[in-house]
């Protein structure tokens, strides 16, 4: 699949939090610091903050409210958007990507960013890093109005922007929506192993996985 990936892909769709960027920020900043401002807020300890939260953030997995920071401050009382911004200091792409975004947006291929991320975070993580450049489109779901866990966001996708899934390969650090994609046509789905500098690499029994994108820069 290596050798196939730049003799026949014309697309390239990348996700953002976790495959572009080091998803330690998001982590951080959903399991840490959000807990402990709601803990101050409601009075409680950081632990029940926690347990709540995170109940919270359960039912809400795989829906458009998942990633909606407007949601989730009426949810929580908090403005999300500022605590997003007091901690953009850690906001940090891996260490490879930048490399890798040269090199593809050099030979001739389009690159799409397609992520669950609510537009204000993502123009705010890609005003950080200067990534905006690279891309031919910066697409989230919800523009599309769906997940990109649903079905549908990679049908809409398709039709939207022109996209043949034949000749479309598609990095992503999540295997659930890699599989998504797969049943909606998309020809070459790959694993990031590695989301987070702080977590251990991921592996796949059905993707093509890669800890680093040197990998297919180097194929």
């Amino acid at each position: 699949m290596k050798k196939i990936v730049f003799n026949e892909v014309e697309t390239i769709l990348l996700d953002m939090d976790g495959t572009i960027l080091d998803k330690y920020y998001d982590d951080y900043f959903w399991e840490i610091y959000v807990p402990e401002k709601y803990s101050l807020k409601n009075g409680i300890s950081f632990n029940e903050a926690q347990k709540i939260l995170f109940s919270m953030y359960k039912a809400e997995e795989g829906t458009l409210n998942w990633t909606d920071i407007d949601f989730w401050s009426k949810k929580t009382g908090l403005d999300i958007f500022s605590l997003k911004r007091e901690v953009e200091e850690l906001i940090s792409p891996h260490p490879d990507s930048e490399e890798f975004l040269k090199t593809i947006s050099s030979n001739g291929k389009k690159i799409h960013l397609v992520t669950n991320a609510h537009n204000k975070v993502m123009e705010l993580k890609l005003n950080k890093t200067g990534f905006y450049k690279y891309f031919n489109s910066c697409i989230t779901s919800f523009d599309l109005g769906f997940p990109k866990e649903n079905i549908k966001f990679w049908e809409k996708l398709k039709i939207e922007y022109k996209i043949n899934p034949e000749s479309t390969l598609f990095i992503d650090d999540t295997e659930e929506i890699l599989h998504t994609a797969w049943l909606a046509g998309i020809k070459y789905p790959i694993l990031r192993a590695i989301s987070s500098s702080k977590s251990k690499p991921k592996k796949s029994a059905q993707f093509l996985t890669i800890k680093s994108f040197i990998e297919i820069i180097e194929s």
